[in-house]
């Protein structure tokens, strides 16, 4: 009986310790589920990128359709930084406008959405497909401007929102070009192939909106249309101060929908799809979601319309290493230095005081050769007269 017991120890010692590793495996997976639905979305900022495509005082709405989800994204976290507003007309300094410096999206002149704080990016005869697709793509020259780059990454969740005149499988920009579905549907591949989004959301106001996004191809993409191919995407709200329509219907609804939302908002993109039946917007929004990895019941509203950081709130405290401010201090000069800092010039100022300015070749203004001539016949008038004409004819 007594070498019987060292073997019933060890026994629960080895029963013990398995106990313990399931203890630790479940807690560990727990940690990495809790970590996962931290991380859940996957993206660590937000971009936009806002596009009106028509001119024209008739087209006033899809301006305001603009501007106002500019509005909504810039209330949910978006800054001014991280979107890119592309405007084919100046409603606001339009000479037809009642109201100068202003554009209204809601009937009575209740709501300017133009504001004090609009920063267009891309105005005019710069809301070009060819620009477009730079910005989408990063191709731009080295010269532009910050503010009109779209620096995102492969963390970078990014909604696209257009407006404007289209067809099946084109969009109209400033009734003068189109961009069409594959080209938009490249356009979004090249963007994977560089990593330059996570996520991306693609929505479109325009007749016959769900032709484009028929072809796309890309992963981790989900859009959103007004109107199915064949059917019209109707204005809505009429104004008589102003004279036109000041939105269209499926963006006004959308843009209702979005009022009701604010950063901590836990509604889903699922509840966006419904904001806009037929009986509202009389034609038939379309969505597309089997691009799209993740389910669209678990992507929150605010993973591409605001600008949430995840944060978490610890009482731990986190003790600094204090030797690493000494182990800095004792490094010789030689490997604390950096590199210079070079900066490019944008106008060759030094060429341009120096440079003797260049001779221009004379050329006789228009007009002087005949006024000589002119000259030269009365003179000869005044000398001899009409009888000596026979000596030139």
């Amino acid at each position: 009986m007594a070498a019987a017991v060292p073997g019933a120890c060890w026994v629960r010692a080895v029963a013990a310790a398995l106990l313990l590793g399931c203890c630790g495996a479940a807690l560990a997976g727990g940690v990495q589920d809790q970590a996962e639905q931290f991380f859940r979305s996957g993206h660590t900022n937000n971009w936009a990128v806002l596009v009106c495509t028509s001119r024209f005082w008739f087209n006033y709405r899809h301006v305001a359709n603009t501007l106002s989800v500019y509005r909504s994204v810039k209330r949910l976290g978006i800054p001014d930084s991280h979107i890119v507003l592309m405007l084919a007309d100046d409603m606001a300094c339009n000479p037809r406008n009642p109201k100068p410096a202003t554009v209204f999206s809601h009937k009575n002149m209740e709501l300017n959405v133009y504001g004090d704080d609009v920063e267009v990016d891309y105005r005019s005869y710069e809301v070009t497909v060819e620009n477009f697709l730079r910005v989408l793509t990063g191709r731009i020259p080295p010269s532009t401007p910050r503010s009109k780059r779209l620096l995102s990454d492969d963390r970078s969740n990014i909604l696209i929102y257009m407006t404007g005149h289209g067809g099946n499988g084109f969009l109209k920009f400033q009734d003068s070009e189109e961009i069409t579905n594959v080209e938009l549907a490249d356009a979004f591949e090249q963007m994977w192939q560089k990593r330059r989004y996570n996520e991306l959301l693609f929505i479109i106001d325009t007749c016959q909106g769900a032709s484009m996004y028929e072809r796309f191809y890309s992963p981790n993409i989900m859009a959103l249309a007004s109107s199915q191919v064949g059917e019209d995407s109707l204005s809505h709200q009429p104004d008589l101060g102003i004279g036109v329509h000041l939105m269209d219907r499926y963006t006004f609804y959308v843009l209702e929908f979005l009022e009701e939302i604010h950063p901590a908002s836990q509604t889903n993109m699922n509840d966006l799809f419904q904001v806009c039946p037929k009986s509202l917007c009389v034609s038939t929004p379309g969505h597309r979601t089997d691009l799209f990895q993740r389910d669209p019941q678990n992507v929150l509203i605010t993973d591409f319309f605001g600008s949430v950081r995840k944060v978490e709130i610890t009482t731990e405290t986190v003790s600094l290493d204090n030797d690493l401010a000494g182990f800095e201090s004792n490094l010789p000069k030689d490997e604390l230095a950096t590199e210079p800092l070079k900066y490019a010039e944008q106008l060759p100022v030094a060429q341009i005081i120096h440079q003797k300015p260049k001779q221009k070749d004379w050329h006789p203004p228009g007009g002087f050769i005949l006024g000589l001539w002119a000259l030269i016949i009365m003179v000869f008038f005044k000398t001899y007269g009409i009888k000596h004409m026979k000596h030139i004819f």
